[in-house]
């Protein structure tokens, strides 16, 4: 009952977690990846998943990491969302880790579209008072790209064994 009740719950939550706080602040906390790689841990754990299953989540996660740090260190994403996308991967494995990175992918390409289009219009006035819009509208601003990548997890998530363990 409570391992269904962290399947169901758990995951989702901390993934709205990441999008709004990376939307409204253009940060995500250290503490919200080590939250999403230890219920991953204790999750396996109660779940009784084989030590080789938890070593092949280890090495996508691994691997995610890796490139997001290359990605980080050519500026193209921000280290939050580096270490967000590798505890996602841990969820994942590399069973749905091509899936992932594609839907991440496109929902990243969809929100900087959006927001580059955003930025071209002016902001009504009731707007232009909330810190967070003003950061978003701002034209030489980045991409909150945790949004994206929370969203592809939320859109691959239902897929996993997390969830169809439940169905069953």
């Amino acid at each position: 009952m409570v391992t269904d009740a962290i399947r169901l719950l758990l995951f989702p939550a901390l993934m709205a977690f990441a999008a709004s706080s990376d939307l409204l602040t253009m940060t995500i906390s250290n503490k919200l990846s080590i939250a999403l790689a230890a219920a991953f841990l204790l999750l396996s754990l109660v779940t009784g998943a084989s030590l080789s299953i938890v070593a092949m989540h280890l090495g996508a996660g691994a691997l995610v990491l890796a490139m997001g740090f290359v990605c980080f260190s050519f500026g193209w994403i921000g280290g939050g969302d580096a270490k967000l996308a590798a505890a996602i991967a841990l969820w994942f494995g590399f069973d749905y880790l091509l899936i992932y990175l594609v839907y991440a992918s496109l929902f990243g390409g969809a929100l900087t579209v959006l927001l580059i289009q955003f930025r071209l219009l002016p902001l009504p006035a009731m707007l232009a008072r909330q810190p967070w819009i003003l950061r978003l509208h701002e034209k030489g601003a980045g991409v909150p790209y945790g949004v994206a990548l929370a969203a592809a997890a939320l859109a691959v998530y239902p897929q996993t064994g997390w969830m169809s363990s439940l169905a069953a």
